[in-house]
This record gives C-alpha cells, sequence and structure tokens, in this order.
C-alpha cells in the first residue's frame, strides 16, 4: 500500500466550483484563465482576481491550485503567451498544467519555482516519453486516458521520482487522447484549442452512396439503435478505485468537468472522497460511491481503459442518446450565508427534499413556522411548511428561474445542495 495517500483532484470551473469541490472533499483543484486554458468556457467564468482569491481560498484550507496553460500556441500568440505565464506565476499557484515541449520549455525558464505537470494531451503512453518530460522539468505526468494500470506501474518502477496523475470520471473523447478535429471542420471551433463544440454527442443520419451512378440513399436502422455514433459513454472508475491505489503507481486520480455545473463538481468530490478515505481505513464500498455518482445526469458509465485494454471493450459507447437523468434532481443550492437557498428546479410547500452537505459540517435538526429538518439513518431531510422569500413575500411555489432567494428553516453549510428523487419526472432520455 501507498505510504503517501493519493491526491483528489477536481475541476474548477469557476471560482464557486472551486470552492466547492475543495469544500465536498477535493485536495486540490485545476483551472484556468484565458484562451492559454483548454477550457476557453470555463476561462472566461474567472477573472485574474477571482482565480487569485480561489488560490487563496485552497491554501488557506492547506488544498492545491493548479493553473492550465495546456492549450496549443500559434507562432503569433507566443509574446502574449509568455506574459500569461508571468502573470499566473504571480498569483503563486502550486503547478502548471501544459501540453507542448515548447510550453512546458518556456515556462521553466519564466517561473523555475512553480511545478509542471503535462497535459493529458501530450499522450505520454511509456516510459521513454516519461524520462524525456521529466528530464526537461515536469514533476508530474497525467498519463493518456488510454494507458493500462500495467504500464503506469513500469514507468513508476523506472521514475520513482515522477509523479503520476490518472483520470478517473468524466467525459470520454472519441478521438485518441481529445486529438479530434471534427469540431473545427464542422463549426470552426478546434478542440485542442478549447473550444470545442462537443460535434461527437450530436446525433448523425447515415447515407450510402455510389460516385460512379450519383446514387444517394439513407440508411434506415432498428428501432433502439440509435445515430449517437460517436457519442462515448462518461468515464466512472469509483469502484476501482482499491485496485488503483493498490498499484502503488498513482500519485493523484482526476475529476474531468469544469464545464460541469456546481452540482457535478460537489458530487464527485463527496464520491472520490469517500472511497480514497474508505480505502486508507481497510474499506471498499462501490455501491455507496456509485449511489451518489447516479444521482447525476451521464451519457451511461464506463470503467474505460485503465483497468481493461481497449481491444477488450465493446461498451464504451451511449448510441441512442446523447445525456439521461440521473436518481436525483436538484432542488437548489444554499447561498454562501446559509439563511437562504436558491431555487434550481420546482419547489412546493410540503416537497421532501433530501439535504447534501459539505464534507465535515453539522446541520441541526429544527421545526418551525418555515419548515422541518430530520434525520433519517446517515441522511437529513428538509420538507418546506411555507416558502418565503428575503424580500417578505410568500410563494404557493417556486421554480428554476425565481431569482428570490428562499428563506431556510435552520442556517445550513455555504453550498449545501438540496435534492429530490427523479422517480415520477420524465426521464426519457433527450432526442
Amino acid at each position: 500500500m501507498n505510504q503517501k495517500k493519493v491526491e483528489l483532484l477536481s475541476p474548477a470551473g469557476n471560482l464557486e466550483k472551486l470552492k466547492i469541490a475543495l469544500d465536498y472533499g477535493a485536495d486540490a483543484v485545476y483551472g484556468g484563465v484565458s484562451h492559454f486554458s483548454l477550457r476557453i468556457r470555463s476561462g472566461k467564468e474567472f477573472s485574474i482576481e477571482d482565480f487569485k482569491e480561489g488560490i487563496d481560498y485552497a491554501h488557506e484550507r492547506g488544498k492545491k491550485v493548479y493553473t492550465t496553460i495546456n492549450g496549443f500556441p500559434f507562432n503569433s500568440q507566443l509574446k502574449l503567451l509568455k506574459k500569461h505565464i508571468e502573470k499566473m506565476a504571480e498569483l503563486e499557484p502550486d503547478a502548471m498544467i501544459v501540453a507542448t515541449p515548447g510550453v512546458l520549455k518556456l515556462s521553466q525558464e519564466i517561473a523555475p519555482h512553480i511545478p509542471k505537470h503535462l497535459s493529458t494531451q501530450a499522450n505520454v503512453m511509456n516510459v521513454l516519453d516519461a524520462q524525456i518530460y521529466h528530464d526537461m522539468g515536469a514533476e508530474r505526468i497525467i498519463t493518456a486516458r488510454e494507458i493500462s494500470l500495467r504500464d503506469l506501474q513500469e514507468i513508476k518502477k523506472e521514475l520513482p521520482t515522477l509523479e503520476l496523475e490518472v483520470f478517473v470520471h468524466g467525459s470520454m473523447c472519441f478521438a485518441y487522447s481529445g486529438r479530434c478535429l471534427i469540431s473545427t471542420l464542422q463549426s470552426g471551433r478546434v478542440p485542442n484549442r478549447g473550444s470545442c463544440a462537443n460535434d461527437c454527442r450530436f446525433p448523425y443520419e447515415m447515407y450510402a452512396a455510389n460516385p460512379d451512378t450519383g446514387t444517394l440513399f439513407r440508411l434506415e436502422e432498428d428501432p433502439g439503435v440509435g445515430t449517437y455514433i460517436m457519442n462515448s459513454k462518461d468515464l466512472n472508475l469509483a469502484s476501482h478505485m482499491q485496485e488503483i491505489l493498490d498499484s502503488g503507481a498513482v500519485d493523484s486520480v482526476k475529476v474531468e468537468g469544469r464545464t460541469k455545473t456546481s452540482y457535478y463538481a460537489a458530487t464527485t468530490a463527496k464520491a472520490y472522497r469517500m472511497a480514497i478515505d474508505d480505502y486508507y481505513k481497510g474499506e471498499n464500498h462501490p455501491e455507496k460511491y456509485q449511489k451518489e455518482i447516479h444521482s447525476m445526469q451521464n451519457r451511461g458509465f464506463t470503467d474505460a481503459y485503465l483497468v481493461n485494454r481497449p481491444f477488450e471493450r465493446h461498451d464504451t459507447q451511449s448510441l441512442d442518446f446523447t445525456m439521461q437523468m440521473g436518481t436525483h434532481q436538484v432542488s437548489g443550492m444554499v447561498t454562501p450565508e446559509g439563511t437562504h437557498f436558491l431555487c434550481k428546479y420546482k419547489t412546493l410547500p410540503g416537497d421532501k427534499m433530501e439535504i447534501m452537505e459539505p464534507q465535515g459540517t453539522v446541520i441541526q435538526e429544527v421545526d418551525n413556522e418555515i419548515g422541518t429538518v430530520t434525520k433519517e439513518g446517515d441522511t437529513y431531510y428538509l420538507t418546506f411548511k411555507k416558502l418565503l422569500a428575503e424580500n417578505g413575500k410568500e410563494w404557493e411555489s417556486v421554480h428554476s428561474g425565481n431569482v428570490n432567494p428562499i428563506q431556510l428553516p435552520v442556517t445550513l453549510p455555504q453550498y449545501t445542495f438540496l435534492r429530490i428523487s427523479s422517480e415520477g419526472i420524465d426521464q426519457s432520455p433527450p432526442q
């Protein structure tokens, strides 16, 4: 067993998600500012000031922030890239994530005191490539998603001082290690520059053509087969944490999803925190971790290639739908002050909602004119007697889009989520 406890690394798409991931159990988060980050949409949600606040928030809690500078720059951007690296270095992140040898060399020259992590976009699969990047200054390599646990062990055996990070959860790319040009072809949005349009998630009609005769006809498919021909299922290795950590090769387990919801940031951090903590207690309860994970929307789940060879897998695609509901629907999220919640779904007086609270917080049971909080087993539930807005107005119901904070019967920890079972809600896959 590893003596050094493995790190749980979560996505931070904006300042709120950064704080939520840390509050729900992540040891570190990763995110970026500007288009040099490989997620332009999330990069735009971070200002320099917000990112600095996030770094301070993490450091106050003894946790870490890694800044993503893992885009593929053009020559015309190199001066801007240099200034960006200098600016990021001033914020004192705990590491810089880069993807190319040139950017690695440049960041070493500008900020030699900040550790460098090599992005999964570099496609490291073997000891030879790992050695070269390690010699260039990479202290950690985020290995290719196609790598096996056995190959990770070989790299760790040959390069024991090199940290290895692996993806354990999140969206999977149709292309090899994310190197895709479908979005570029169809919409001009370049995946390897951070602006992927997720064209692989669309349904496609299939046609057959004969160029010699000019014949073109549409192929008919059997009902239920579907035409989401490039839609990969989501990675989910929560049930394999024991063998991953037993390998002794993994220093950090990583969750994908900077553009996912705040609830996703919370739920994945909570589930994998439980799995990791259980491992070090000599326990393993996959059903408990999967219960949390299955509460979220997903494309179906796969354990992909870390514990199985790619040629052994025939179930990594969701062909008949792009997304399905999870077992729960988020009703709302508690405000930072903890006295109100913002509605994310339809809520009525009398609705019984499960309370999902951050790690290490305490919930108080109450019964007053606003509502009740009760505990059943290890879970707390909230039931409203009336919906009283912050402005004093009482509502018969509130819905997503209603921006009025609704008073809680008791103060709850910031970023607590209220959720209800999806049973009875139309769960047919979106078409």
